[in-house]
């Protein structure tokens, strides 16, 4: 019956933010998406590369509406986008002819990295499975796709994230590196 029970849930949902933390937020995730994105049409794209990964939508969250989150900060930003985007390759490379289970074991292995070095951020699955799923203009990066477009965005992401959220009043960032 306990089982059960811990489903009802047993906090209450977090307050609220302000509208000028909102307007923080939006500046902050604009303008990191459209940093990365616009590296990604104006140069790499024109090699057939790619730069923009719809994980970075999940990091805009954390860095830019969540900055006190351990889970934003740069060491988990990098840490954690570039081991996942390891697990996802090798997965990738030595199980792509069952992207089931290259898909499940890309994620968790990952998430237990992330754990092992106190690099925990989620949207690190995200970036190991885009490595599995991704299609084969991901799978022709191989271990590439590591440093571009993951090192490399996330290093724009946090770049932005600096600058913009030291430029608030009230905000702060990073809380830590290391």
């Amino acid at each position: 019956m306990k089982y059960w029970q811990k489903m009802k849930g047993g906090g209450q949902s977090p307050p609220g933010v302000s509208l000028v933390e909102v307007g923080w937020s939006w500046l902050g995730s604009f303008l990191g998406i459209t940093a990365v994105a616009l590296l990604h049409y104006n140069l790499v794209d024109q090699q057939g590369l790619t730069m923009l990964i719809g994980s970075f939508g999940a990091s805009a969250v954390l860095l830019y509406g969540a900055t006190r989150s351990p889970l934003a900060q740069p060491r988990n930003l990098l840490g954690g986008h570039v081991l996942s985007a390891i697990v996802g390759v090798a997965a990738a490379q030595w199980l792509g002819h069952y992207p089931w289970l290259a898909a499940a074991l890309a994620v968790s292995i990952a998430i237990a990295l992330m754990h092992l070095t106190r690099t925990l951020h989620p949207p690190g699955g995200a970036t190991a499975l885009i490595a599995v799923m991704g299609g084969e203009s991901i799978h022709q990066l191989g271990y590439w796709y590591v440093l571009m477009p993951t090192a490399l965005g996330a290093i724009v992401l946090l770049i932005i994230a600096l600058l913009i959220n030291n430029a608030a009043p009230n905000r702060r960032y990073p809380e830590f590196w290391f």
